[in-house]
């Protein structure tokens, strides 16, 4: 009698169980989003939608004749033709090609010198250096507006003890250069801290082996330290060259005191400004304020990439 023998048939693979997440996890993560709610109600309510609304009234033109009506890119078109924009554009220019080499420089070897030091002076002067950091804005155009002043500021007193006439800061001729002193003693403490704290962290045993090699500490300075601080000192540029694409506040407030020195459209933002609050030409100048935001993507982007290999991005 023959026997047959059942098929054997493979079992299909079992497929693991899925964990439930803890219930701990998910009361973390819940207080989690709690405490980000208020930011991110604050973040939505103060910048984003702010943001969309005046997208929207760029694309849009409104006169008692024709009303409110949808233009698209017009207003676009016509900011990047306006020579009144586009001046002031060229003038921000002119400020990034000095302002943003002099804070630099001034950042970089104040940071230099006291990466030297290892005594309570250094501590004292770190925070010598940044005290103008901490003061607004306005308060320091204000009190520089001051100082500049040849009727009430010291420096017709202090001309004068040297017989000589004391020079007018806030004349056209020289409200550039006035300018340029004001932004580079108002920011140069900042960047020179972002410097202080990227020198910080680098091996003191590079240091030694550099000393060890012959190295002198000006060579040690330029050769070892700045190129190890690549990263940071890019970093520090695109702040600045932002910030000065966007100057406003320093001539704004100058602006005041320094007789025809400073048009109304020295700047993109202060032609901006004019335009919504002097003209009520709120579309055209929600434009201008976009015109600029592309100006300054554009350029913030195209030095990342000239620099990707020192900054670290590739």
């Amino acid at each position: 009698m023959a026997t047959t023998i059942a098929p054997v048939t493979a079992r299909p693979p079992s497929t693991p169980r899925k964990t439930r997440p803890d219930l701990k996890d998910r009361r973390r993560q819940r207080w989690g989003w709690l405490f980000v709610a208020p930011f991110a109600v604050v973040f939505l309510a103060f910048l984003i939608l702010p943001l969309l609304y005046a997208f929207q009234m760029s694309l849009m033109t409104s006169t008692l004749a024709t009303g409110t009506n949808f233009v698209w890119f017009d207003n676009y078109a016509k900011a990047f033709t306006d020579p009144i924009f586009l001046g002031g554009l060229l003038r921000v220019g002119r400020f990034a090609l000095i302002m943003i080499p002099a804070q630099m420089l001034v950042a970089l070897a104040a940071a230099l010198v006291l990466d030297n030091l290892s005594t309570w002076a250094s501590k004292f002067s770190r925070l010598l250096i940044f005290v103008p950091y901490a003061i607004p804005v306005v308060i320091g155009a204000l009190m520089w507006g001051f100082l500049y002043s040849p009727r009430f500021g010291p420096a017709g007193d202090l001309f004068g003890l040297l017989g000589l006439d004391s020079p007018d800061f806030l004349a056209q001729g020289s409200i550039f250069a006035s300018l340029v002193n004001i932004v580079t003693w108002q920011w140069a403490g900042y960047y020179m801290i972002i410097i202080y704290a990227a020198l910080r962290g680098i091996d003191p045993g590079i240091y030694e082996a550099a000393v060890l090699d012959g190295a002198s500490g000006l060579q040690i300075a330029l050769r070892v330290k700045v190129p190890m601080i690549a990263s940071s000192m890019v970093m520090v540029l695109i702040f600045a060259l932002i910030g000065t694409l966007q100057f406003f506040t320093e001539p704004q407030v100058l602006r005041a005191v320094a007789q025809g020195a400073i048009p109304v459209s020295y700047t993109p933002n202060m032609y901006a400004y004019s335009l919504a609050f002097s003209y009520s030409q709120f579309n055209y100048a929600s434009a201008i304020s976009f015109a600029l935001g592309i100006v300054v993507f554009i350029g913030s982007y195209f030095f990342l990439f000239l620099t990707r290999k020192q900054s670290g991005l590739k």
